[in-house]
């Protein structure tokens, strides 16, 4: 019988991700504006800069409209696991690495794979607080690797 073998097979340990929360604020209420963040180019997101980029809008939206005046939720999952082949320096390294031979590496971190135009992070705010979620979607977007622009999903005929 012939096994057939997937790659996760020889990654011995899944590197864990920093993402703490994936959902903040108000978790039941309805709100009658909905808030975007969106990459403009296919990319890939490190855990990292998705973790600093909530850390930053949760933030000021926690200062602007409370604990309870906002629902922000962050909407890409960081599973594509990154390896590296650790590669030696010094004296004599050449001695001691193959080279490229057997590189499959060792998995350093966690990314999230997104597409052109997807959402990342959506804050759903009242809309007298639309203006603070738009500047901490703009702050997060400063932390992404990749250009983002600010989408309104819901309740554009209530903003002037």
């Amino acid at each position: 019988m012939v096994r057939a073998y997937t790659r996760k097979e020889y990654i011995r340990k899944n590197p864990n991700s920093r993402v703490v929360q994936y959902d903040m604020g108000n978790l039941r209420d309805e709100f009658p504006v909905s808030v975007s963040l969106a990459v403009k180019k296919p990319t890939q997101i490190r855990h990292n800069s998705l973790e600093a980029a909530r850390i930053a809008s949760n933030r000021l939206m926690q200062r602007a409209a409370g604990r309870m005046g906002y629902h922000l939720k962050l909407r890409v999952y960081p599973h594509q696991i990154v390896r590296e082949n650790p590669m030696a320096t010094g004296a004599g390294a050449d001695r001691v690495q193959s080279g490229m031979r057997n590189a499959f590496g060792k998995p350093i971190s966690v990314e999230a794979v997104v597409k052109k135009n997807q959402r990342i992070i959506t804050i759903d705010c009242q809309e007298r607080h639309f203006e603070q979620a738009k500047v901490a979607l703009k702050r997060a977007g400063m932390k992404m690797p990749v250009p983002c622009k600010v989408v309104v999903d819901k309740g554009a005929e209530l903003i002037k």
